[in-house]
């Protein structure tokens, strides 16, 4: 082989050669041992912004993967807080024929359509938070008011004025109670 065809198999190598050098230039020493050990310093650093790289790139697809997930996650966000309306309106028309002594066929379907529709919302990780009874908590509960009660100690809810949601972890609304301040004694 000649040095013409050396020179087109390996494209670069006298530029590589030619920049190590020009390092070396200044320091006064040109031997092939200070070349040598100057391009495998180069490779060196070469090799670590490499695998710096790899392990930036492999970190922003982690993050993404993890971005898309919570997205798919919540993505039913602003449909259920619609249906949330509708879910409430329901109770409140089975409350008030249950009050009102109807019984009969459409009060049993309301219900039915209700249980259904909680049951699809309950299918796809929405819950109920529970209120009543349990010790208050600001982080799902919101306090409308509070008033002395016999019955349940301080800092407990006592009345659920609205329902509040969870999905998975996140609240998507949250319930409206009365907290007890305890025995007025």
């Amino acid at each position: 082989m000649t040095q013409d065809t050396n020179e087109k198999a390996t494209p670069g190598n006298d530029e590589a050669l030619d920049a190590a050098m020009e390092q070396l230039g200044g320091s006064g020493d040109d031997s092939p041992e200070a070349v040598v050990e100057l391009l495998e310093q180069q490779v060196a650093d070469l090799r670590d912004r490499e695998l710096k790289a790899q392990a930036e790139l492999e970190n922003f697809r982690k993050r993404l993967l993890r971005d898309t997930e919570q997205q798919l996650k919540y993505a039913a966000i602003p449909i259920v807080r619609d249906m949330l309306d509708v879910v409430d309106n329901l109770h409140r028309a089975t409350e008030a024929a249950t009050s009102a002594g109807e019984a009969g066929g459409l009060v049993d379907g309301v219900k039915m359509v209700l249980h259904q529709l909680t049951g699809v919302l309950e299918k796809h990780h929405f819950r109920q938070i529970p209120a009543v009874g349990h010790p208050f908590d600001p982080n799902v509960h919101q306090a409308i008011a509070q008033q002395p009660s016999r019955d349940h100690s301080a800092g407990t809810v006592m009345l659920e004025a609205s329902v509040g949601y969870i999905l998975h972890d996140r609240v998507i609304r949250p319930s409206m109670v009365v907290v007890s301040t305890g025995s007025n004694s």
